[in-house]
């Protein structure tokens, strides 16, 4: 194994890493991470892995200590069979939104890589976890290691007690649902001290033979107003069970005739992770942006500083340039965007703005343009915006032309695609809009909620889709999910679309 060599200024000189390396690479990292970008990152815990463990994080969407399901073990067996095969590689690393955060590298990568996924994991994503305002805001980062602990020792023994078929049903149910078990807009009450005392009693068993429904309308509403909710017209009926309501699990768990309290407490976590996991799907054009730019402007400055090796350097400007690369539209590699390179070149185009801009950024950006502050700038963006917002806000005219970015019309009483916009005034700001709603989760997920549900009459339960746009669902995967729908009510359900003109 080879270490730096006395005397010099090396970090490391060979491919071999050890634990003292690591470290010395993770102060020089951090160094410039927090001293010079300004950067405000939790403790960081880096943990070193290997291709199998990865493969494990891979099918349990990255979380330790995560339950156990049938579903993790076929995607484990699928990456499991593309990686042997070498039609599939495994990442670098993966980074946990906690506290302390925590960082999985691969064994196998090189110190140089390393090095490299240290300064994009550990500082970039553990900034923008830390900073972004959508993490602190939906997501506990101190409590998620407790509650994953709590969750898989819960679901453990629901299996022992109910039996593994019984636990696989809800599941199964509340994986389907789990797209709709999130809170888009607005927080759910805060429990009182009795309701938290009653949801404890029946994470710890008690009270079994008590349904929570039960426990949580003794709760909330009390026996007088569930008796006059059964009198109310439909508006107050709404009303005293909080409709339209758009988290679909979250209804479920509180107001099922059917479920048994360690069943909702079931939807209870699928949900909660279903949340975890929001902000990453509004953010990862920022985030991926974020952590690609920390690395880059870190290892430049290392080998600026002499650091690193010109082989090292060489190793992760390799490893960089691949993850943001953008093939062309008739690439076979071509999906779409490369949100790495998206956002990459967005945080570099704003440094570029803000040092040297021309009378096109002037009057684009007048406020960031030539004040020389990209540090703040930068900081700013990944603390105040997401995806959508970030690209209305941020792309430039010159990073369109960059990309050969264009607006299209698609028309479904058209043959041909009309080509709307393009490189010139109004085509700037049209395309801008267009690409930031390619982002908007608001936009591009259906917006169905539950609208009516007569808890003392027949019971059925009535969604409403509103369509957008004239894009409705898909019909085989909407009677799936309302199987698993049904599953969980009991009773009938009625899924309904509404017709909706698209604002532009």
């Amino acid at each position: 194994m080879l270490d730096a060599k006395p005397g010099s200024n090396l970090l490391f000189d060979g491919p071999e890493w050890s634990f003292e390396l690591l470290e010395q690479a993770r102060d020089a990292i951090e160094e410039i991470a927090l001293n010079d970008l300004g950067l405000n990152v939790y403790q960081n815990q880096i943990e070193i892995i290997s291709a199998e463990q990865m493969l494990d994080a891979y099918s349990c969407t990255g979380l330790p200590l995560m339950y156990q399901h049938w579903s993790f073990g076929k995607h484990f067996a699928r990456d499991e069979a593309l990686y042997r095969t070498g039609r599939q590689g495994l990442a670098y690393e993966i980074v946990i939104n906690s506290n302390p955060c925590i960082s999985y590298n691969m064994e196998e990568n090189t110190m140089a890589m390393q090095t490299l996924v240290m300064a994009h994991a550990a500082f970039g994503h553990n900034h923008f976890f830390k900073n972004n305002y959508l993490f602190p805001q939906w997501t506990d980062a101190d409590g998620i290691h407790d509650y994953l602990a709590f969750a898989k020792n819960y679901i453990a023994a629901c299996e022992e007690r109910y039996g593994l078929d019984a636990v696989e049903e809800v599941l199964d149910a509340a994986h389907a649902l789990q797209t709709q078990g999130v809170f888009r807009y607005g927080r759910p009450p805060k429990p009182t001290a009795q309701e938290l005392q009653a949801m404890q009693r029946l994470r710890d068993g008690h009270e079994a033979s008590r349904s929570l429904l039960d426990i949580w309308t003794d709760a909330t509403l009390g026996h007088k107003k569930e008796e006059d909710a059964r009198e109310a017209p439909f508006s107050a009926r709404r009303k005293s069970l909080s409709l339209p309501q758009e988290n679909i699990l979250y209804f479920l768990e509180k107001h099922s005739p059917i479920l048994q309290p360690w069943q909702r407490e079931l939807l209870r976590i699928v949900r909660m992770l279903a949340q975890y996991f929001y902000p990453q799907k509004q953010t990862k054009v920022m985030n991926e942006g974020c952590a690609t730019f920390v690395h880059y402007y870190i290892i430049n400055e290392l080998f600026s500083q002499g650091r690193l090796t010109e082989g090292a350097y060489m190793e992760m400007m390799h490893s960089h340039t691949n993850v943001v690369l953008q093939p062309d539209y008739n690439d076979p590699r071509y999906a779409g965007l490369n949100p790495y390179a998206l956002g990459f070149a967005m945080m570099m185009d704003i440094k570029r703005i803000c040092q040297d801009p021309t009378e096109e950024d002037r009057e684009w950006f007048p406020d960031i343009a030539g004040h020389g502050a990209w540090r703040e700038v930068l900081r700013d963006a990944w603390a105040n915006y997401r995806d959508e917002s970030f690209i209305q806000q941020f792309l430039s005219p010159h990073l369109m032309r960059k990309f050969k970015l264009f607006a299209l019309v698609d028309q479904e009483d058209q043959k041909d695609l009309v080509v709307s916009q393009i490189h010139n005034r109004a085509g700037y700001k049209e395309i801008r809009r267009a690409l930031a709603q390619q982002y908007d989760l608001a936009y591009l997920e259906p917006d169905i909620q539950v609208t009516d549900a007569d808890l003392s009459g027949d019971r059925r339960l009535i969604l409403t889709h509103t369509v957008r746009d004239g894009v409705h669902l898909d019909e085989e995967n909407k009677r799936e999910v309302l199987k698993h729908l049904g599953t969980l009510w009991g009773y009938d359900v009625c899924l309904n679309a509404m017709e909706t003109e698209l604002w532009t």
